[in-house]
């Protein structure tokens, strides 16, 4: 199946799954059903499951997996450094979230994750740097490199948004220009489809995840 197809699907999946309900954000992702009685009749419950296990390097090289930023909302996207569409404009958008939860006075509690899919030129040094023009003072931001082939497995099937080799694409590869949100638990709570193929700012997605934000942070 080609990949771009693949990735269209996905954005459309996931933008019906983020929808927000006036009570409470919704939980995307894999889950299981499990079965109970209670007086006697069946109950199912669907379980959903927690972004799974991963260990990277940051831009400073240091090792941190999932438990590093455990205990604090994740606001996460999958690009590559050397990205000459989409990538600049995600992380403008990611710069400006940075600047309004500080403004919230919530720093503590956020966290940025920027998750390579080029490994090979995206090292460390090469991410510092990145980091350095987009948010040099952001201490909650991290930008993550780490092998290949899971950074893809981990954006599609847990993240929910596509990431993979593609070489038609400007690049060499193809990808979401959406950003995923996690709970302080670990779950997936929302996707969003802020920046399109053609460059585009979708606003309302971009306010839709901060609405979302304030509801997890309270």
């Amino acid at each position: 199946m080609n990949r771009l197809f693949v990735c269209l699907l996905l954005l459309l999946i996931t933008a019906c799954e983020g929808v927000d309900s006036s009570k409470q954000l919704p939980y995307i992702g894999h889950y299981d059903l499990e079965y109970s009685k209670v007086n006697g009749k069946q109950v199912i419950d669907t379980i959903y499951q927690p972004i799974g296990s991963f260990s990277f390097r940051n831009q400073e090289g240091i090792k941190v997996t999932n438990e590093s930023y455990a205990n604090k909302v994740w606001i996460t996207e999958f690009f590559f450094a050397t990205c000459p569409t989409i990538c600049p404009i995600m992380n403008v958008q990611m710069s400006k979230l940075s600047e309004e939860v500080g403004a919230m006075n919530v720093q503590e509690q956020v966290q940025f994750l920027s998750f390579s899919i080029d490994p090979k030129k995206d090292t460390p040094e090469a991410l510092k740097k990145y980091k350095n023009i987009h948010c040099a003072d952001c201490k909650n931001w991290d930008f993550l490199t780490g092998d290949e082939d899971f950074t893809h497995r981990l954006g599609i099937e847990h993240f929910k948004v596509f990431a993979g080799r593609e070489e038609e694409a400007a690049g060499g590869y193809a990808h979401s220009g959406a950003f995923s949100m996690v709970d302080k638990a670990g779950y997936l709570r929302g996707v969003y489809n802020i920046t399109s193929f053609d460059g585009s700012v979708n606003k309302i997605e971009y306010q839709r995840l901060l609405k979302d934000l304030k509801k997890i942070i309270e």
